[in-house]
């Protein structure tokens, strides 16, 4: 009988079917949420038919939720406002925040949970951190407008974390373990229902896009895919497992080279040329390391999918 290697995180079982050697519990992600007495919360476990790879690239990039979740967290603020992507050896981070807006219904009711009588316009951040291979952990919520959220006072709002980690089945199926964890009204059983059945649907209605989304790739093996500027973050994260492949496999990734220079060409400054009027989209100026982008409707520079 196998015997592998795990250890048991923050209501999770992590298991390594490698080489057992190679086995280290500190790259096990953070994912203290979960199980931390100052926040509360509750999940699911899905069984989807897609690689958990499409899953990653749809956490990464959350601007499908104005035309995937129009009737609970969509907003067009999504697609409009600006966004920043940072990464290492083992992390991509993609932070955007909206200002001022009209709180989406989701929204609006956790916020009246703890502020009952306000009704008025918010700041809203969503902060996708990916932590190779398949673990994404969400910083959401919003606050009252202009109350100092950005700055990092969110006394005036309420924070959630969508805890997302995929375990591949096939290169077809995976399992999907998800949470949502909240720092808000944590007595209260009904609201921990509530955020769980709610972010239930909504990703049900992911659950559906994904299928068919690899339904498509399936009827179409010789397709070219194409990656816009907002793919930053999930074209990062493809890179990164590649290059995980490729150094436990004992080979150099051919592709990986080229994978950087199409990525370098997203996240290059060359991108940011939109304020002319020239057709280039969702540019990225890059200050310091990190690609700042701007999200517009126009088309942008697309590089071949990985």
């Amino acid at each position: 009988m196998h015997s592998y290697p795990a250890v048991e995180r923050h209501r999770y079982v992590w298991v390594w079917p490698g080489d057992p050697a190679l086995a280290d519990p500190d790259l096990v992600p953070d994912l203290y949420y979960n199980d931390d007495p100052a926040w509360a919360g509750d999940g699911k476990t899905i069984h989807v038919n897609c690689s958990y790879q499409l899953i990653v690239d749809n956490l990464m990039d959350l601007t499908h939720e104005q035309f995937v979740h129009g009737s609970s967290i969509g907003h067009d603020s999504l697609s409009e406002s600006d966004f920043e992507v940072t990464h290492d050896e083992r992390t991509v981070t993609v932070t955007k925040w909206m200002h001022g807006i009209e709180a989406p219904p989701f929204w609006k009711r956790n916020l009246q949970d703890r502020f009952p009588d306000y009704d008025g316009l918010v700041d809203r951040w969503q902060i996708i951190r990916y932590t190779a291979p398949s673990t994404i952990a969400i910083d959401v919520g919003v606050a009252k407008a202009g109350t100092g959220a950005y700055e990092g006072d969110r006394s005036q709002g309420v924070t959630g974390t969508v805890i997302n980690t995929m375990t591949p089945e096939t290169d077809n199926t995976c399992f999907y373990l998800w949470a949502f964890a909240r720092d808000w009204c944590l007595d209260k059983q009904v609201i921990t229902t509530r955020l769980r059945e709610g972010v239930s649907g909504v990703f049900f209605e992911d659950e559906v896009m994904l299928e068919a989304q690899q339904r498509g790739i399936e009827a179409n093996p010789g397709y070219d895919f194409y990656n816009l500027n907002i793919d930053a973050g999930s074209m990062w994260t493809r890179r990164l497992v590649s290059r995980m492949i490729a150094a436990e496999s004992g080979g150099d990734d051919g592709r990986a080279a080229e994978a950087s220079a199409r990525l370098s060409a997203v996240t290059s400054a060359e991108n940011a040329r939109t304020d002319d009027g020239n057709e280039t989209g969702q540019g990225a100026e890059v200050a310091g390391g990190v690609a700042r982008h701007r999200e517009q409707p126009a088309a942008g520079l697309m590089g071949r999918g990985l």
